[in-house]
C-alpha cells in the first residue's frame, strides 16, 4: 500500500500537533511547514510533547512568502494539505491587523495557489473558526449561518473560508473548510483564556500567586478538546466531494463557569482569587457562540468525545504538573 503524504501548516501549534500525531498513526508520511527567522525560533514543544518531534518532518516556509510555500508542495507531494497556519490570537489582531490579515488571510490564498499549481490533485483542509459569526445572527449557528466577523483575525479568517469556497468552486480543487468552535487542551498556547485559568489556578495552588486577573468573564463559548477535532479535519479529506462543515459541541458555557471547573478541580474558592481587570476587555465582543454540528454527525459520522470538565480538569493537571516539576 503507497503511504499517503500530508503537508500541514501550522505543525508546531496546537491542532498542528494533535493532527500530526493522528495522520502518524495511521501511516502517513507528514510534512510541516515551519516558519524561521532566527536559527533558534521553531519551538518542536508540542511536538515534543507528544512524542512525535523526530517522525514529523520540517521543511522551512512562510504563508506570507509564496515561493517557500510553492517550494514545499513541490516537497512534500502531498495528497492533502492543512492549512492550519495563522496569526491566530484574536486580542493581538487589533494591535496588528495588517500582518494578521497577510497570514491568516491572504497566507491561505497562497497555500491554494501553490497547490493549484504543483499538486491541483491534492485534497485541501481550511481552518476556519466559530469568530467568523462574531456578532451572531441565530441563537445557534450552522454552515448556513450569515457571518458578522467582529474583529481583524475574524476579518482575515473569513477572507480565507470564501477562497476556499471560490477555489473548489472556480477550479474544481477538492477544498474544504471546517468552521472550528473553540477547542483547546494542554497544548493551548498560554495567550487563550482557558490556558491562562488552567495555569492560573495551578500557580495558585502550588503558592506561586494569589490571584487570577480576566476581562469579560460572561462571554459564552462552545469549547471542545483539539484531539477531538483534529479527527473531524482529517474526515473531512476523506468524503466523496468536498464541503464545509461545523465542528462544535453543541454546548456554550460562560467564561466564569469555565473559571469554576479549573477553581473546583483544584479545591480552591474562586471567589476569592478571581480578580476582573478592565485591561483584558476587547475592543469588539463575541458575546456567544453555539455551534450545530448536525451536519458533522450525520456525514462525517463526527462528534465530541471529551467533554469540558474533563477537559479542563486535563489541562489544569498538566499544568500542574509542569509547574511542579520546576520547582
Amino acid at each position: 500500500m503507497t503511504t499517503k503524504s500530508a503537508l500541514i501548516t501550522g505543525v508546531t501549534g496546537q491542532d498542528g500537533a494533535y493532527l500530526a500525531q493522528l495522520l502518524l498513526s495511521k501511516g502517513y508520511r507528514v510534512v510541516g511547514l515551519a516558519p524561521r527567522r532566527s536559527a533558534t525560533d521553531t519551538s518542536l514543544a508540542r511536538l515534543e510533547w507528544l512524542g512525535i518531534d523526530k517522525d514529523v518532518e520540517l521543511i522551512d516556509g512562510d504563508l506570507t512568502d509564496l515561493s517557500s510555500v510553492i517550494r514545499a508542495v513541490q516537497h512534500a507531494a502531498p495528497d492533502e494539505v492543512y492549512n492550519l497556519g495563522a496569526q491566530s490570537f484574536v486580542k493581538t489582531s487589533w494591535d496588528q491587523p495588517l500582518l494578521t490579515g497577510q497570514s491568516t488571510g491572504i497566507g491561505a490564498a497562497n497555500v491554494l495557489e501553490a497547490i493549484r499549481i504543483v499538486k491541483p490533485e491534492a485534497r485541501f483542509y481550511q481552518a476556519s473558526t466559530s469568530e467568523m459569526y462574531g456578532l451572531i445572527q441565530e441563537p445557534k449557528q450552522s454552515e448556513s449561518t450569515p457571518f458578522y466577523p467582529r474583529s481583524p483575525y475574524a476579518v482575515a479568517k473569513l477572507y480565507a473560508h470564501w477562497m476556499t469556497v471560490n477555489y473548489r468552486e472556480s477550479f474544481d480543487m477538492y477544498a474544504c473548510s471546517g468552521i472550528l468552535f473553540n477547542h483547546e487542551s494542554p497544548l493551548r498556547g498560554l495567550e487563550f483564556v482557558t490556558r491562562k485559568v488552567t495555569d492560573g489556578v495551578a500557580r495558585i495552588k502550588l503558592g506561586l500567586e494569589k490571584e487570577l486577573r480576566l476581562g469579560n468573564i460572561d462571554a459564552k463559548r462552545d469549547w471542545g478538546h483539539a484531539r477531538d477535532y483534529v479527527k473531524a479535519m482529517w474526515l473531512m479529506l476523506q468524503q466523496d466531494e468536498a464541503d464545509d462543515y461545523v465542528i462544535a459541541t453543541g454546548r456554550t458555557t460562560t467564561v466564569r463557569d469555565m473559571c469554576r471547573i479549573a477553581f473546583e478541580a483544584a479545591e480552591l474558592n474562586m471567589d476569592e482569587h478571581l480578580v476582573i481587570d478592565p485591561a483584558f476587555f476587547r475592543p469588539a465582543e463575541v458575546e456567544i457562540l453555539l455551534g450545530n454540528a448536525d451536519k458533522a454527525k450525520a456525514k462525517l459520522g463526527w462528534e465530541a468525545e471529551t467533554s469540558l470538565e474533563q477537559m479542563i480538569e486535563e489541562m489544569y493537571q498538566a499544568d500542574y504538573d509542569r509547574l511542579a516539576g520546576q520547582r
